[in-house]
């Protein structure tokens, strides 16, 4: 049985032991959404939507999760005793930790209103309290329950990112989304996602101080950026034979854990070694197991890491064939891991041509065509292992044939990687539009198209480009026979 991760809210009715007074800077948000297209991505996006909470954490300042507000078009926002909808608008949005502050058009009918503070990470076994709006419903909801583990887990909203999450033992139910949760009347956490199984019951996530407080702090420059990452993956050294091999001095016992890759376009390239043990990180002990003391309780190494922000430094020390070193990594965001996040908020890249059609590679794209291709569930599935981006940073694929006389025996082959045109090798979305532009005005009568893998190229005549172009378009309501990102 599969153990999925549901974006989930807390929901209950037991009763809130404060004022009705208490709920004013927490908000129902309700969210029209248009949800872009990438099975025809030439067509507008779909209407969707739906409802969360959110709550004031300053001058205009609403916090929120990120999926509450994804690919929005439209957001307003209620406030309890009110059936007055107020228009807002996305300020800030991160996806790669799931929250997101939001701004009213009009801060008036707020003024005043007390903001909720952000308090400290909470104790395990202490009470906490979660606040918001069930789905479909319009009135406050409020359930209790225990924090029962702090750790590092991964956020379903993004696919890809893992982070701080507090678990508690909450009867969850859909809604509720981007909730406060309180204690000592201080926002320690945001309601984000519960869990799905046969195995856990009751039980709940919420985002912690530490990620807020980040999110919070990185926007005060008007903008938002990734999170930083050293991009070295480490083992455990608790193996008494690997860390004789590994020549660990005896003063190191119980220390260190090994580098076993290392990204080279990350910010450990060219620093960290495949073998490397790092046996502290910031003058934090890393014990065997990953695991560093920090205020007083045993976290993931990486929690170092997470609170740190682009441009800033990170200090290892590290044993380098037995021998110590201290280096000093400056951190970046690492884009290349994006491929296979969850992808929102943007306009699906495309180029339709003589009726065939090429897309980038992602995971949008993938949950959309469910392509089967090996050399395309290759690349990626091993895009960063394999550091595959340094050939092709932007891999393009053929996903499908518009059908029209002009491709009438290329159909077929759809669902390949694009490896060149006319010979021009192809690495991103640009270098195909160029390339077919190219192909156009250069010597001959045919535009070849080679796919990775594929030994037929496919050969279209260049002299019924321009009236299949028309004609598809015309069709198949194609508007513009391309879109790229600039």
């Amino acid at each position: 049985m599969f153990r999925t991760l549901l974006i989930l809210a807390f929901a209950a009715t037991s009763a809130f032991a404060e004022t009705a007074n208490s709920f004013d800077n927490i908000v129902r948000i309700e969210n029209a959404a248009a949800v872009p297209d990438y099975s025809s991505p030439w067509n507008p996006p779909r209407p969707s939507g739906g409802s969360g909470t959110g709550f004031l954490i300053g001058e205009n300042q609403f916090l929120t999760n990120a999926h509450v507000v994804s690919n929005a078009s439209r957001v307003l926002i209620k406030k309890v005793n009110d059936p007055q909808p107020y228009a807002a608008r996305v300020k800030f949005i991160a996806h790669d930790c799931d929250l997101a502050m939001l701004e009213l058009v009009d801060f008036t009918p707020f003024k005043g209103i007390e903001y909720l503070e952000i308090g400290d990470l909470p104790q395990l076994d202490t009470s906490v309290t979660v606040v918001g709006y069930p789905i479909g419903g319009e009135r406050i909801s409020v359930t209790r329950g225990i924090v029962s583990r702090i750790d590092f887990r991964p956020y379903s909203h993004s696919g890809v990112d893992n982070h701080l999450t507090i678990q508690i033992d909450a009867a969850i139910n859909p809604g509720n989304s981007g909730g406060p949760v309180l204690q000592d009347g201080r926002v320690v956490g945001v309601a984000f996602q519960g869990y799905s199984g046969n195995v856990a019951q009751n039980v709940g996530y919420m985002i912690p101080t530490p990620v807020i407080d980040r999110f919070v702090k990185d926007v005060e420059d008007g903008r938002y950026d990734l999170y930083v990452d050293i991009n070295a993956a480490t083992f455990e050294l608790v193996n008494p034979a690997a860390r004789e091999a590994l020549a660990i001095p005896k003063e190191y016992d119980g220390l260190g854990v090994m580098v076993g890759s290392v990204d080279s376009q990350g910010s450990a390239g060219g620093v960290l070694e495949i073998g490397d043990v790092l046996v502290s990180i910031d003058s934090n002990p890393i014990a065997s197991n990953g695991f560093i003391s920090l205020n007083g309780e045993q976290v993931n190494m990486n929690e170092i890491v997470e609170r740190k922000f682009a441009g800033d430094s990170v200090s290892l020390d590290l044993l380098r064939a037995g021998e110590k070193q201290t280096v000093s990594l400056p951190l970046k965001p690492f884009a290349p891991y994006l491929i296979a996040a969850n992808q929102y908020g943007k306009r699906p890249q495309y180029i339709v041509y003589a009726g065939l059609t090429f897309q980038p590679l992602d995971r949008n794209l993938l949950a959309a065509q469910s392509l089967g291709n090996q050399t395309v569930r290759y690349w990626f599935n091993y895009f960063v292992i394999e550091e595959l981006y340094q050939k092709r940073p932007e891999p393009v694929i053929f996903t499908r044939a518009l059908a029209d006389e002009i491709n009438t025996y290329i159909a077929g082959y759809s669902g390949g990687l694009v490896d060149s045109v006319n010979g021009q090798k192809i690495g991103s979305m640009k270098d195909m539009r160029d390339a077919l532009a190219a192909a156009e005005t250069a010597e001959g009568e045919f535009i070849t198209i080679r796919l990775v893998n594929e030994g037929r190229p496919l050969v279209i005549a260049k002299s019924k480009v321009a009236e299949a172009n028309a004609r598809i378009a015309r069709n198949y309501g194609i508007r513009e026979p391309y879109y790229i990102a600039e």
